[in-house]
């Protein structure tokens, strides 16, 4: 797909089709207000026969033929006070609009807003553009008419205002490789689990590799037992395809010892094993790999965004099925660390292939920890669809991450890792049991986590309920979403502006970003 900028004005623009924003309030301005006056007042008769409100997600389509740009389509924004995702929503929404009708070649004004926040502004719109692309009819033999967008142009003209055209640029082209892997992502995710194992998750991670240049490994079976890698092996071991540990390495700062690391859950599928889950809906558990395709796609994105900072990305990447070998409830595994663990429900396997990620992300050099994993349904339980569970052994890195999250179209919120929880999840018999129950089930799966990340500083972010989607919105196709793919990106980032290397000590905790 093209990316333009072109500071001419709207009357002058050749498109299938120029989209403004229209707000709540009513009052058209900027290029709105500009593409009213060419129109003879249309745009505002939709305003007044109250065809159109200016309520996030409504659209209202005029047709130019007149004109360059041929049609003229309203997408309501809602509020003047709008918060990153309005912008990235209101790109996705006249995408799947005006694609879903066969237009290849996309304009858009920004609003006057915007000029305080130019290049950002352009990144979200361009990020939600590419978003509304995606659709889930990738196997069908005479797939929905699929959204063919050739191009994509940024106005740098509203009205009287220009924008900065250069800002514009440079937060396009953030856009488009932001946008890029959170579509990776959602593909991956999206791909059946008989296309989509363990070697096929390690086979696009080395694509990426080869691709942006990171460096790539995968153990295998018989070098992760050399490892003590017995937590990811147990689970592995009701499945004929072999589990992959894979790992995808950025040095952007080889002078420093500092080093983040990503660990997703790579689980390409989950029948939950001998504690088999109910068969309905269990052919959504494909997506158990979200986190994984996550830190996949982000490594992606922060190999073409180059920060001065060094990233790995882990995937701990198995399938979870009732094998004649499959682990057993009251089997003993033992972790890379030492630790054994008790297997009281073989459904709780995600925490199992985390617990060996983390070990070998410390392994590898890792200074700070953030893992993504699609791991409890009491997630969903205590936090919908809305937003993503964040738990930490260190408050000033969680909170850190919470701040820089909110620059994301992806929300985030914290819950407590009370030292309860941590004695819930021991075992009678061995060092850990792996499930305690319903009661505060999220956190005590982070609890049991905590025990592999020796005192690095440590965020858990339970996906379960922002993966993906059961229900289509405007913007967004039914499916994945590419959580965490935004948040991984500016954490990555902001280690380019240097992190101490502090261990997670009560006394030092503040010191930690």
């Amino acid at each position: 797909m093209q990316i333009h900028v072109t500071s001419g004005a709207p009357a002058v623009l050749r498109a299938g089709a120029l989209v403004v924003p229209v707000f709540s309030e009513g009052r058209l301005d900027g290029a709105a207000e500009a593409v009213d006056g060419e129109l003879g007042g249309a745009l505002s008769d939709l305003l007044t026969n109250g065809e159109i409100k200016g309520n996030v997600g409504e659209v209202a389509l005029l047709h130019a033929p007149s004109h360059g740009f041929k049609r003229l389509l309203a997408v309501g924004i809602g509020k003047r006070e709008y918060g990153p995702e309005a912008l990235a929503r209101y790109a996705g929404t006249a995408v799947r609009h005006l694609g879903k009708r066969g237009v290849t070649s996309i304009a858009f004004a920004l609003p006057l807003e915007a000029r305080h926040h130019t290049r950002d502004a352009a990144a979200f719109i361009v990020e939600g553009a590419l978003g509304g692309t995606i659709d889930a009819t990738t196997y069908r033999t005479e797939p929905d008419k699929p959204i063919a967008l050739e191009s994509v142009t940024l106005l740098a003209t509203a009205g009287s205002h220009d924008f900065d055209k250069a800002s514009l640029e440079s937060g396009a082209e953030r856009g488009r490789i932001l946008g890029e892997a959170v579509n990776f992502a959602r593909l991956l995710a999206l791909t059946p689990a008989n296309d989509m194992t363990p070697t096929h998750m390690a086979r696009a991670a080395e694509d990426v590799a080869k691709k942006y240049g990171l460096k790539f490994h995968a153990l295998d079976e018989e070098q992760m037992a050399k490892k003590g890698m017995g937590a990811i092996l147990g689970v592995s071991r009701g499945s004929d395809e072999p589990a992959r540990m894979i790992v995808l390495e950025y040095r952007g700062d080889p002078s420093s010892k500092e080093m983040l690391a990503f660990v997703g859950k790579g689980l390409t599928f989950d029948s939950g094993g001998i504690s088999i889950k109910p068969a309905e809906n269990m052919h959504e558990m494909k997506y158990d790999m979200c986190g994984g395709a996550g830190v996949i796609a982000a490594m992606s994105a922060i190999a073409q965004l180059k920060p001065k900072a060094n990233i790995i990305g882990v995937v701990p990447s198995s399938e979870n099925l009732p094998g004649p070998r499959a682990v057993k409830p009251g089997d003993i595994l033992r972790a890379m660390n030492g630790k054994t663990i008790e297997v009281i429900n073989t459904d709780a396997e995600g925490r199992l292939i985390l617990a060996d990620g983390l070990c070998y992300a410390r392994e590898l050099g890792a200074t700070r920890l953030v893992d993504a994993a699609t791991l409890t349904g009491a997630m969903v339980v205590a936090l919908g669809h809305a937003a993503t569970g964040t738990i930490s052994n260190a408050d000033a890195f969680r909170d850190h991450f919470l701040a820089l999250a909110k620059h994301t179209t992806e929300k985030y919120w914290p819950l407590p890792l009370y030292d309860e929880f941590s004695q819930t999840v021991k075992s009678e018999i061995a060092d850990l049991r792996n499930s305690t129950g319903r009661p505060a089930g999220s956190l005590t799966a982070a609890a049991f986590l905590k025990a592999f990340v020796d005192d690095l500083p440590w965020i858990h972010l339970d996906i379960a309920g922002t993966a993906y989607t059961d229900a289509e919105t405007p913007y967004l196709a039914k499916g994945p979403t590419g959580y965490p793919v935004r948040a991984f990106v500016a954490l990555a980032e902001d280690a380019a502006n240097g992190a101490p290397r502090t261990k997670n000590g009560a006394a030092k905790k503040a010191a930690v970003r």
